[in-house]
C-alpha cells in the first residue's frame, strides 16, 4: 500500500521537506517530489475529502495512461524518408522534425526510429 497520504499530510500539516519526508517514510526523494507534483496536477489540497478512498486517490494520481490510436493517416512515407536519408547532411532526427511539426500527436522519436528500422527490415535490396 503507497503511503500517499502520509506524504501529503508531512508536506501540507507538517511544512516537511521533500528530504525529511522521504526518511519518515521510507521512499527516494523523486517518489516524494512525483507524488506531491501528481497531487498539484490533480488539484488535491490538503486537508483531503473525508470521502475520499485509497482507491480514489490512487486513480486521481495515477490515471491509466491514454491510448489513442494512431491513425494511418499520420504514418510516415517510409518510402521518401529512405530517399531523403540517403542525401547527404540528412539525419533521422531531422526527418522525425519534419513529420512532428506536420504531426504533433504523431510517433515519438523512438517509435518512428523503431518502426522505419520494421519497415527497411522488409525491402528487397537484390
Amino acid at each position: 500500500m503507497r503511503k500517499i497520504k502520509e506524504v501529503l499530510r508531512l508536506n501540507f500539516d507538517g511544512k516537511q521537506s521533500n528530504r525529511k519526508i522521504a526518511v519518515s517514510c521510507l521512499f527516494s526523494r523523486s517518489t516524494v517530489a512525483d507524488y506531491l507534483l501528481r497531487a498539484k496536477a490533480a488539484g488535491l489540497s490538503w486537508p483531503l475529502p473525508d470521502d475520499l478512498s485509497e482507491t480514489a486517490l490512487d486513480q486521481l494520481l495515477f490515471p491509466p495512461p491514454r491510448k489513442v490510436p494512431l491513425s494511418s493517416s499520420h504514418e510516415p512515407d517510409w518510402n521518401e524518408i529512405f530517399k531523403e536519408l540517403k542525401r547527404k547532411s540528412v539525419t533521422m532526427a531531422l526527418l522525425w522534425q519534419e513529420y512532428r511539426e506536420k504531426h504533433p500527436d504523431g510517433y515519438q522519436y523512438s517509435w518512428f526510429c523503431q518502426k522505419y528500422k520494421d519497415w527497411t527490415g522488409n525491402l528487397d535490396l537484390f
